[in-house]
């Protein structure tokens, strides 16, 4: 069985919103989170991953930033697929994009004191 853990930054605004989407979208319940603060992060981390991006963990492979986002919304089906779409922009380009809103995202969207903590119903699907 295939393990899917999207890791984020447990107190960023903009990545609790994204999680929360995914949450929402993702009806199979096949991606687990946890933060990139929490001691599964620690655990499988390696020096390649850069914890200022999210990290996507999936068949024993990390992907960061914007191959990350793009493989998360992507894995959810549906009309999600047509993500695939910004893979004929350069990953430079879209790394670029996505370096702009991270270093940003605390200004545009908040920063919370302390990680999220899971309602009881999403328990199950955190890892930390």
């Amino acid at each position: 069985m295939n393990v899917e853990i999207i890791f984020f930054d447990g107190v960023c605004g903009l990545c609790n919103r994204f999680v929360d989407f995914i949450i929402s979208k993702d009806h199979s319940s096949k991606y687990k989170f946890a933060p990139l603060q929490g001691k599964t992060f620690q655990q499988l981390k390696v020096d390649s991953v850069f914890p200022d991006s999210v990290v996507f963990f999936s068949n024993n492979v990390f992907l960061t930033k914007s191959n990350a986002a793009l493989a998360i919304l992507i894995g959810l089906g549906g009309w999600y697929k047509l993500s695939k779409i910004c893979y004929i922009f350069p990953v430079f380009f879209r790394d670029f994009v996505y370096d702009f809103i991270a270093q940003n995202r605390y200004k545009w969207f908040g920063k919370k004191e302390t990680c999220r903590l899971p309602s009881p119903e999403e328990r199950l699907r955190f890892l930390d």
